[in-house]
């Protein structure tokens, strides 16, 4: 095992660019499987020029969780490996269960931990058994072929860690748990034992304790097989991503950056126009929908009238279809009714409340803008868009109304809510996405001209 252990550490070591320096933790819980782990990181740092560290997460929810914290710290200390511990709350878990709760939680200290410490890599000791335990219950939550890719070797996990730089990396993915039992009762590793791991009302445990051990009964070293299997999986999902790059390219807007032209889209099979959904969402790092939420909004945005004005949310994200286009957007937030503010002189001004910044740009002589020092006299209001709005962009211009300009400059009809106006007393001066009202153009002075730009 211990030779497995270091040819994978060797080819984790590998991917990353440049190896003075480096710097690596291990996710040391205390329990026997973290354990072996961090023997075995100690002994092959010591004959390897690598600085190696142990983290350990404090979650609170054992009455034992500080007396682990002692038994880590003394255990590092014999090893001579330095430690630091996080202290994390859960609060209210909502919908999601104490597990996943807890695994956010602890991801999310161990990336800020390798910020704060500057490592480069973070080696967690998940090995064939949580691999295939993994699988099933993607497999039993009717995922996909990515649900039963389970877990890689190394791979980059900013959703987890908050971080980029940081290698997320499993060393022991080759080994079994009795492999890790029996190297820890040779080794004479020390370990403690977390109560929760018998708790059957955990999911993962009662696969652990309940189920697993008659597939071994049956099935035996089914671990392997079941890597195998991830395996395949992997192959398959390279091929699908291969394949909604190219109808994502496909299918791209010529109108807009990012957007899907719905006519394009159209002529794929459903299964394709699910592949190229799911990579369209991955890119704004969205939660992937369920396969009858994504089927929901195919049939939604895709089925609809050719005029139709859809929107669909999901998590954090709107997905709109406007003059045959699919877009996505961040979901509006609530908007003040007014804020006051005085242009001092700044090139801009960030509005957070409006989701934006306002840009003052001075306006070259002999053109049309806003008279500076005018402008450094008035009490400013933005506001967000109530209805009757009316505008008219030159003094020679008709005055229209919002809904006309908006049409006629196709803004779509969600960005349209979240384009503020700012006003002078009760006068329009500009509004967000058109420009400024002709009325209080001159040319005559010094000028500037307002900018909106949406986060």
């Amino acid at each position: 095992m211990q030779a497995r252990f270091e040819l994978a550490l060797r080819s984790i070591l590998a991917d990353v660019p440049s190896q003075s320096d480096l710097r690596v933790a291990v996710a040391y819980s205390g329990g026997l499987d973290s354990a072996v782990l961090l023997q075995l990181c100690a002994a092959y740092t010591k004959q390897n020029p690598i600085q190696l560290m142990a983290f350990h997460v404090h979650h609170g929810l054992s009455p034992n969780a500080d007396a682990w914290v002692t038994h880590c710290q003394q255990q590092c200390i014999a090893l001579d490996v330095p430690f630091e511990v996080a202290h994390v709350q859960l609060g209210r878990t909502n919908d999601e269960g104490v597990e996943a709760a807890a695994r956010k939680k602890r991801y999310a200290a161990l990336g800020e931990l390798c910020e704060r410490h500057h490592v480069d890599i973070i080696l967690t000791a998940h090995h064939q058994d949580d691999q295939a335990e993994t699988m099933l219950l993607q497999l039993l939550r009717g995922a996909g072929v990515a649900g039963l890719c389970g877990m890689q070797q190394c791979h980059r996990a900013p959703g987890l860690l908050a971080n980029t730089s940081v290698l997320l990396a499993r060393p022991l993915l080759d080994c079994t748990r009795a492999e890790l039992e029996d190297y820890a009762v040779q080794q004479h590793v020390q370990h403690v034992e977390d109560e929760s791991n018998s708790d059957a009302r955990y999911t993962r445990n009662a696969l652990r304790h309940q189920i697993m051990p008659l597939l071994a009964q049956h099935f035996p070293a089914y671990q392997a097989r079941f890597a195998r299997t991830a395996q395949h999986a992997q192959s398959a999902l390279y091929l699908l991503e291969q394949l909604a790059e190219q109808d994502y390219a496909h299918c791209l807007s010529s109108f807009g950056a990012a957007n899907l032209d719905v006519l394009q889209l159209q002529q794929l099979p459903e299964a394709r126009i699910d592949n190229v959904l799911r990579h369209w969402i991955a890119l704004h790092h969205e939660q992937m929908p369920s396969t009858a939420r994504l089927a929901e909004i195919r049939k939604q945005l895709l089925h609809a009238r050719d005029d139709a004005q859809v929107s669909v949310k999901h998590g954090d994200i709107e997905v709109h279809r406007y003059r045959q286009q699919l877009s996505i957007a961040t979901c509006a937030k609530p908007t003040p009714y007014v804020q006051n503010f005085k242009w001092q002189g700044e090139t801009s001004i960030a509005f957070p409340a409006f989701s934006g910044v306002m840009h003052f740009d001075s306006v070259l002589p002999d053109q049309p803008g806003i008279d500076r020092t005018w402008l450094l006299a008035q009490q400013l209001e933005m506001r967000p868009r109530q209805g009757g709005e009316r505008l008219k962009l030159a003094v020679n211009r008709p005055t229209r109304s919002m809904k006309s300009h908006y049409q006629t400059s196709g803004i779509p009809y969600w960005q349209r809510e979240r384009l503020p106006f700012i006003f002078v007393g009760t006068e329009l001066l500009f509004a967000a996405g058109i420009g400024v009202h002709g009325d209080f153009q001159v040319t005559e002075a010094e000028c500037v001209t307002l900018r909106w730009q949406a986060d």
